[in-house]
């Protein structure tokens, strides 16, 4: 699971969610799609730190596409590697997506 360096994680009783991973500042994730059974992923979409659920993608592009992101204005990781537009996701994976903008 990727965790957010800039933030340490903090103790707090679990009295809202009994979720095993529920982090304390996003207690709410977005889940897109949720008649699909079939396998997710877990995104954390970042700089507006949106936690979102939605079926597994098969590679890293197919994420950014599904986000409506172009590969050129976004990064994706899993456990702290960046993954080209080529690398699989896999079912029940944790990812980072940090869109990035150049300023001029």
């Amino acid at each position: 699971m990727m965790t957010d360096t800039a933030t340490p994680p903090t103790e707090t009783p679990a009295t809202e969610s009994s979720a095993p991973h529920a982090a304390a500042h996003a207690p709410h994730v977005q889940v897109v799609k949720p008649e699909h059974t079939g396998a997710r992923v877990t995104v954390l979409v970042q700089p507006e730190e949106k936690h979102l659920s939605l079926p597994r993608p098969k590679t890293s592009r197919q994420l950014l596409a599904a986000l409506g992101l172009a590969e050129e204005t976004a990064l994706v990781a899993r456990e702290g590697q960046l993954l080209t537009p080529d690398r699989h996701i896999w079912p029940g994976d944790t990812l980072l997506v940090r869109k990035v903008a150049s300023s001029g």
